[in-house]
């Protein structure tokens, strides 16, 4: 139990935390990145990824928590990765994308996906387009 007047250890991190952002230059902010919660029967508590750091992960007892605690992460590494030189991925959000993607895929499957198009008069762009934007059915 804390006495009147003492932190947590959580806002202890966050005032620590704070206190760096205004010496490093940061060049993204931890809320730029790609975040996903998930409860964990496994940890019997919801954890928090990013998508850019594919091995960081945080715990929390809601998603909120869980959310806050991953963010707090990122911002702790990214502040590592600048005061060591090292580089910095961007966020999936500020990188730019040209709407072109190149993919391989066996004969068979490009000879069904062409069958398929020619049936509904369509060009084999179009078809892949649309079967990527329909939902996934479970």
């Amino acid at each position: 139990m804390l006495n009147k007047g003492e932190s947590t250890p959580e806002e202890v991190r966050r005032m620590e935390r704070e206190e760096l952002v205004g010496h490093v230059q940061l060049p993204y902010k931890p809320e730029d990145y790609a975040y996903s919660v998930m409860w964990s029967e496994e940890d019997k508590a919801y954890v928090g990824r990013v998508a850019e750091f594919a091995s960081l992960a945080a715990h929390g007892a809601s998603p909120a928590l869980a959310l806050r605690e991953i963010t707090e992460v990122v911002g702790c590494v990214l502040e590592d990765l600048v005061e060591s030189g090292e580089p910095v991925p961007p966020p999936l959000s500020k990188r730019p994308f040209s709407g072109k993607l190149h993919l391989r895929m066996p004969e068979y499957l490009h000879r069904h996906l062409a069958l398929e198009a020619a049936q509904q008069g369509v060009s084999l762009n179009q078809w892949i387009n649309l079967k990527l934007s329909l939902p996934v059915s479970k």
